[in-house]
């Protein structure tokens, strides 16, 4: 293949990636609206019995998460949803830490522990789900605070008997002191733009572990070395219902302590998530499930071989120097994001303020790093079970701190 082609056919797939997927799929939600019935479980009026409240089970899974455990259930306790209704479940995978006598302490307010010994957060959920009662699962992170009312937003479409699954809104907490979250809060700013336009036309393509709930007889046993997440959500779609996203169903998190923390933990997501993709791999059959397996290959395949067309794309540019300034101001301005990129990385590492010019572009390189060492990863066989938490000094934020 010639060094133009080269460079044309990575344009091409770079542009469809990053403009061309979102605008169809923003077309698409536009044209093709389809809307669901949801109804606030709360906003009934007194005629409605109560029993016309879903019933829920709120599933923590924690690993030495005794930092942040005590915000976490002081934070569910303070809810809007009827205590009589929603049972609370923290599942220890073989906490070394406090963990368990803090969920201890919360037992006469409703808290109920399930210690387990360590067997990695997969078969953890498992177990917390087969102890469980709701008719709603709802899954939650040890370091996600949820505002007041996000259970309530979080069950509501499940007025509609074709809803399955719902994916909150995974938001980050301002840093304190420097802008290292800027490139990790402009990406999720963008993938919640995505997921809303994804979810108007049909499906939103997956859920984040922050928040997101789905009915109990849909859930199906989580694998070992799989994003939960992904595979929980992406399953209902898989049974014939719909996975929506509800936008005001706000888990606030801390961003990442540090961009080598960060980077890690995008390696080891991003490795677990394309063995779950493998796993769902018939949801890519467009035969039977029609537009959400171009939206599943776009949004969660193609993203994560970017570095294969940026990499043509700058090669391409370079050795194509000679033949006009077309090609000379792509391989400047290319040159020239990569050298900002640069210097936001050094600036993370050094703790050094930087704004959006450098950390944007850092951010955006660093996850694509992450997924050509997950490749390489996946190709080597290798697998991740078992997770360490890597949590934030912030974490600990009562929701109240939330913007």
């Amino acid at each position: 293949m010639t060094a133009e082609w080269t460079f044309w056919i990575a344009a091409a797939a770079i542009a469809y990636t990053y403009a061309g997927f979102p605008l169809l799929v923003l077309l698409r939600g536009w044209l093709l609206p389809r809307p669901i019935a949801a109804k606030d479980p709360l906003a009934c009026g007194n005629a409605d019995p109560a029993d016309s409240i879903p019933s829920v089970s709120l599933i923590i899974a924690a690993h030495n998460e005794a930092e942040s455990l005590g915000a976490k259930l002081e934070n569910v306790l303070g809810l809007d949803y009827p205590r009589e209704r929603l049972e609370v479940w923290i599942a220890s995978d073989g906490s070394t830490d406090r963990t368990e006598a803090i969920a201890e302490s919360y037992a006469g307010r409703g808290v109920q522990l399930l210690a387990l010994p360590r067997l990695g957060k997969a078969r953890t959920l498992n177990a917390a789900v087969a102890v469980a009662r709701g008719e709603v699962l709802v899954f939650s992170d040890a370091n996600s605070m949820l505002e007041a009312r996000a259970l309530r937003q979080l069950v509501a479409p499940f007025a509609d008997p074709g809803v399955g699954g719902v994916a909150g809104d995974q938001r980050y907490l301002p840093s304190r002191g420097d802008a290292d979250g800027c490139g990790e809060r402009s990406y999720w700013s963008l993938d919640r733009w995505l997921k809303r336009a994804e979810s108007r036309g049909g499906h939103a393509v997956s859920a984040t572990g922050a928040i997101y709930a789905i009915r109990r007889k849909l859930f199906e046993e989580i694998p070992e070395g799989v994003t939960d997440d992904f595979v929980t959500s992406t399953g209902v779609i898989e049974q014939g219902y719909r996975l929506v996203f509800a936008e005001e169903a706000v888990a606030w998190e801390p961003v990442a302590e540090s961009q080598q923390s960060e980077f890690a933990r995008k390696v080891r997501v991003i490795t677990r998530g394309l063995r779950s993709l493998l796993r769902r791999r018939s949801l890519l059959n467009p035969w039977r499930y029609g537009f959400y397996s171009l939206q599943l290959f776009s949004h969660k395949l193609l993203r994560r071989v970017m570095f294969v067309p940026l990499l043509g794309l700058w090669c391409g540019s370079l050795l194509l120097w000679e033949q006009g300034p077309w090609y000379q101001a792509a391989a400047v301005l290319q040159t020239l994001f990569y050298l900002l990129a640069v210097a936001g990385a050094v600036a993370a590492v050094g703790r050094r303020r930087a704004g959006k010019l450098l950390t944007v572009p850092a951010y955006f390189c660093m996850v694509n790093l992450a997924c050509l060492i997950a490749w390489w990863r996946l190709a080597r066989g290798q697998s991740v079970v078992l997770w360490e938490p890597q949590r934030p000094a912030s974490v600990a934020t009562s929701r109240s701190e939330a913007p």
